[in-house]
């Protein structure tokens, strides 16, 4: 009921926002001057949606599809305001007296500047942010929207980041970048955080179609943002740009019984209302095989035997996945009170049945997880509310429901074979059917302060409440825990932007951290009596970020900070599942340096980009995922503080593109994460053997390369057929601590050299397309997270067709 009369309240707010926009501005006839003209681009032709109106008066209009505008107004002198998204606003002083019937202004606006969206795209499909003083990219999805590709596979491109997943379609995925990977590195979509938005919208659920390009920045973050990453920020836009109508929708079915299908529509009016839809479905049995040992039962029923030195192919038969999304906006853009005012809601779920624990050799075929969410949002966005101020004001709450099962009384081996658990209890990993209820709520709060055209003030707050409730369901219901598990968490920072010329810039900022945590500890050893305790945390943090063109095409960046991160919601509180959680871990601090140097140049029909990156981390209280033992030989996933961690590395990356015949580039990553522990404990001398080692389970080295070839005009003017072959290669890593232990007994990941093709052809400019991938063509033995397989040579297709501009 209350969130009805909510509802009822914004709907009729939202109406009343609407009529002055529905109502002609021009239907006063004691006015008698006209006011027309044609807005367009310096770049791209004509605006449309464009607002104009008289500054201080309700006398205004809309641009048309052809740029045009009018609308009547009395005598007097105005200042005439033009804004478009995406455009400068423009202001000009006009004068209307009775001599003119009527005035003619047409006017042209140039593309709006700002230090964090500036995008120089190229034809290879990924560009430099470049007047950003951050180190940041961006990675232009429309090559890939034709392909089976996830927004996690496009991450695969950006030099310096490595994206981890632990199998198939729907698996746990984690970025890695310089050196820290999960937790450290934060996902936004439009400058919104995705803290606990769920598996089902996770980055390697939604297809390469959702956004237009995907911003990475590594390292030092804008404060804009209002994070606490340490390693970077993932940032995806979508498509902002309104049109009149539009639908792009497509179908891919490959091996493995993977499903994947994609629906995005929408349309601008001539009033500013807008709406825009997005849905996507992923289902796939990934029952592909993998090289492992097997456990084998003995006859009696109760032992069994495992050699680990013989390895055998066997397939995955309880690994099946699914996830359903859909995501609505409706609202305003172009208005005069409002450059975009948009309400959204999003449902999702999703079915994972368990065929792991955290290592390979722990084999489920019981165990399952399921869960769903809502989400509704709101954005507002509105450039010079006052004269040089821009606002930008974000909302969403997210309820995320989860149910992990796991009641099985039978016992499971690689060969999918199945018998009576020798203790005669149930449960593979831990016998359980709990519901747990997530609440989220997010708020960002972002004001942009102009002075003139040198400097800027940035404000940026952003709160976080989080609560989880669990229910045992085994109970019928009775085993519902009283105590929450909460944490409340706000960020706020302050910048200042210095831009004399557009040669060079810098900004300086600060940030103030806070976080309060809530939740059980147990009492006892059999962890059956828990009580509930608090704790709070509170920082600063600082830093300053430059860049300057040496040359015009040779720009370079230095950046440090002083930065904080927060333990998350799962590193505190686990997954109720296979992750246990740690509500006393404390909150990481890094100092943090980046230097960027970057050619970018076209010359004639030729375009070539270099950059090369040294990154230094000296962080302290790094959190560290590691593998546990549990009773009955099952084990888990945890995190604890690792004192020290120094973090040196360097990425190299080119890429050239010759007309629109052929792209090519191709970047190298070297990261190493090592303990910089010296001694046993703070009061003793003796050396810790681990100081210098590598941190475990960490990728260190890794390089790709994709080359792509175009021929237009194939069979008709308007098609295209591109054939895109791209690769991954990843040395081998270490899974425990290098140096303890014998050589013998150290396990590895080994290194490994994939390859992929892809083959696509648009027609009537790509209007309908069809494509056809190989992944993993040469059926390489892949390995992520503690040695759990991939899946190996496959094979998709897909058509996509679109209407629009």
């Amino acid at each position: 009921m209350k969130f009805t009369k909510i509802l009822s309240l914004r709907l009729s707010v939202y109406f009343i926002l609407l009529i002055p926009s529905i109502v002609p501005l021009y239907s006063q006839h004691s006015t008698n001057i006209i006011v027309s003209g044609k807005i367009s681009s310096t770049e791209q032709g004509v605006i449309d949606y464009a607002t104009v109106y008289l500054k201080g008066t309700n006398h205004g209009s809309s641009t048309n599809q052809s740029g045009q505008y009018k609308f009547n107004a009395p005598t007097g002198q105005y200042t005439l305001v033009v804004s478009a998204i995406g455009y400068q606003t423009v202001e000009r002083n006009i004068q209307l007296s009775q001599q003119n019937e009527n005035i003619q202004l047409d006017i042209k606006l140039s593309p709006q500047v700002e230090a964090l969206s500036e995008v120089t795209v190229e034809s290879n499909g990924i560009s430099r942010l470049n007047r950003s003083a951050y180190n940041a990219v961006g990675i232009d999805t429309k090559a890939l929207q034709n392909s089976t590709q996830s927004l996690s596979d496009a991450l695969t491109r950006a030099p310096g980041l490595k994206v981890r997943e632990s199998g198939g379609v729907g698996s746990d995925m984690h970025l890695m970048m310089d050196g820290f990977s999960g937790k450290h590195i934060k996902i936004f979509i439009d400058g919104v955080p995705q803290e606990g938005v769920g598996s089902s919208f996770g980055l390697n659920n939604i297809p390469a179609n959702y956004a237009e390009r995907i911003e990475v920045y590594r390292g030092v973050v804008p404060v804009g943002f209002g994070t606490d990453a340490i390693g970077g920020v993932i940032n995806v836009v979508t498509k902002k740009i309104p049109q009149k109508k539009f639908i792009d929708a497509s179908y891919s079915y490959g091996s493995f019984n993977t499903h994947k299908s994609y629906v995005n529509f929408g349309q601008t009016f001539e009033n500013g209302l807008t709406y825009e839809v997005n849905a996507f479905q992923n289902y796939s049995d990934n029952n592909y095989y993998i090289n492992t040992p097997v456990e084998i039962f003995n006859e009696d029923g109760k032992t069994s035997v495992i050699n680990e030195k013989k390895i055998e192919r066997v397939k995955r038969f309880h690994d099946n996945f699914h996830n359903e999304a859909i995501s609505g906006k409706i609202g305003i853009v172009g208005k005069k009170w409002a450059d975009r005012l948009m309400f959204g809601f999003t449902y999702s779920q999703m079915y994972k049945e368990i065929q792991n624990g955290v290592k390979q050799e722990i084999v489920y075929g019981g165990k399952y997880r399921k869960g769903h969410s809502i989400m509704p949002s709101l954005e507002y966005n509105k450039r010079n509310l006052l004269k040089g101020l821009d606002i930008l004001l974000t909302a969403n709450y997210n309820k995320n429901i989860s149910n992990n099962v796991d009641t099985t009384l039978l016992q499971y081996n690689w060969y999918g074979e199945s018998r009576p658990r020798p203790n005669k209890m149930p449960g593979e990993q831990k016998y359980q059917d709990i519901r747990s209820d997530n609440n989220n709520w997010n708020g960002t709060f972002t004001a942009n302060y102009h002075i003139g055209e040198s400097h800027t003030f940035t404000l940026n707050h952003v709160t976080n409440s989080f609560s989880r409730t669990n229910e045992d369901l085994l109970g019928g219901g009775a085993g519902k825990n009283p105590i929450k598990k909460e944490t409340k968490k706000n960020i706020s920072g302050l910048s200042y932007r210095l831009m004399p010329t557009e040669d060079w810039n810098i900004s300086v900022f600060g940030k103030y951290y806070n976080q309060f945590i809530a939740g059980p500890i147990a009492v006892n050893s059999n962890q059956t009596e828990f009580v509930r305790t608090t704790n709070s945390v509170s920082s600063t943090g600082y830093g300053v970020a430059g860049t300057y063109y040496i040359l015009k095409s040779l720009q370079t960046k230095l950046s440090y900070e002083k930065t904080y991160r927060l333990p998350t919601n799962d590193e505190m509180f686990g997954d109720e599942d296979l992750e246990t959680g740690n509500i006393s871990i404390k909150p990481e601090n890094s100092n943090n340096f980046n230097f960027n140097l970057s050619y970018n140049n076209t010359m004639g029909e030729h375009s070539i980009y270099l950059e090369g990156g040294i990154v230094y981390r000296d962080t302290k209280d790094f959190i560290q995922r590691k593998l546990q033992g549990l009773s009955g030989g099952k084990m888990s996933a945890g995190y604890e503080n690792h004192a020290k961690v120094e973090t040196k590395g360097f990425n190299l990356s080119v890429r050239y593109g010759f007309s629109k015949w052929i792209s090519l580039g191709g970047s190298f990553s070297q990261v190493n994460a090592r303990s910089n522990v010296k001694t046993t404990s703070s009061t003793s001398n003796q050396e810790n053997v681990r100081y210098g080692a590598r941190m475990p389970n960490t990728p260190y080295q890794f390089a790709n390369s994709d080359v792509s070839f175009y021929w237009p005009k194939l069979g008709r003017k308007d098609n295209m057929l591109t054939v895109t072959y791209d690769n991954l290669y990843l040395h081998s890593f270490p899974l425990y601590a290098e140096n303890i232990g014998s050589k013998d007994s150290k396990q590895e990941v080994p290194s490994q050299f994939s390859h992929n093709i892809t083959i696509s052809y648009g027609i009537q400019k790509g209007r309908y397309n069809l494509s056809f991938e190989c992944k993993n063509f040469t059926d390489e033995k892949t390995y992520d997270n503690f040695s759990l397989q991939k899946a190996g040579r496959a094979f998709y297709g897909k058509v996509r067709v679109y209407f629009g501009k």
